[in-house]
């Protein structure tokens, strides 16, 4: 069972572990959505099945926080700030080499291959392509084994799968230990070094601003970065 973080009678927020998906997939392999689902079930000791509203989505190999809708009001409610831009999800990630800006706007047009799960920057007359955009900015450089890596907050406009890996990889900055897109060129085996870092937005029913907070684990590389160990809400 993940960490839980927050808890109330409308949303619950998580941190999702590393190389679990978030629905259930092809794999067959355990995911989060099904075992929230399960506790919510269990802590309410109420009979049939229990509502979890699944807001927005990470990748397998990240992970960081997030939340899921304790019933349909709150999923609507949350998913619509999602759609208007009030829902905000900032990453972290560290990328190999250092950026020659220390921030920019990305914006491209993405196309996946649902066979190989590989996603492609494509011309944006591509059929079926999808627009991304992403604001990113450098946060400090240091040395992994003589090489150069950076770490980057991101900040995600849209949410396109693979987006941040498949942008800062097309501007030469893969994602440390990103072997799909290219970032395990200086070592291999490692943890995807891209985690969701801080979700803020308006509480379903309540309106209060909430402000959720978590920091990468600490393992390499993110232990050769300063943070301010622990989690907020404010």
């Amino acid at each position: 069972m993940p960490d839980i973080i927050y808890e109330d009678n409308h949303i619950v927020v998580v941190i999702k572990p590393q190389n679990i998906p978030t629905q259930a997939d092809e794999s067959g392999d355990a995911d989060l959505l099904n075992e929230i689902k399960t506790y919510i079930k269990t802590s309410s000791g109420k009979a049939g099945e229990a509502f979890c509203g699944l807001v927005h989505r990470l990748d397998r190999v990240t992970g960081g926080v997030m939340v899921f809708a304790k019933t349909s009001k709150a999923a609507a409610r949350l998913f619509a700030q999602l759609q208007d831009g009030r829902f905000e999800k900032k990453y972290l990630a560290v990328v190999v080499g250092e950026p020659k800006l220390r921030s920019g706007e990305l914006v491209d047009y993405l196309l996946k291959n649902p066979k190989t799960n590989v996603v492609e920057v494509v011309p944006s007359a591509t059929k079926d392509a999808k627009r991304a955009e992403l604001f990113y900015k450098l946060v400090n450089t240091v040395k992994v084994g003589g090489n150069q890596v950076s770490l980057v907050e991101i900040n995600l406009v849209t949410g396109r799968s693979h987006q941040a890996r498949v942008q800062m990889a097309r501007i030469g900055h893969p994602i440390f230990g990103d072997a799909k897109y290219g970032g395990d060129k200086l070592a291999k085996g490692w943890n995807l070094a891209l985690w969701a870092h801080e979700l803020r937005f308006e509480h379903p029913t309540s309106g209060d601003i909430l402000k959720f907070v978590v920091n990468p684990p600490e393992t390499t590389p993110w232990d050769r970065f300063d943070f301010n160990r622990g989690r907020d809400k404010k």
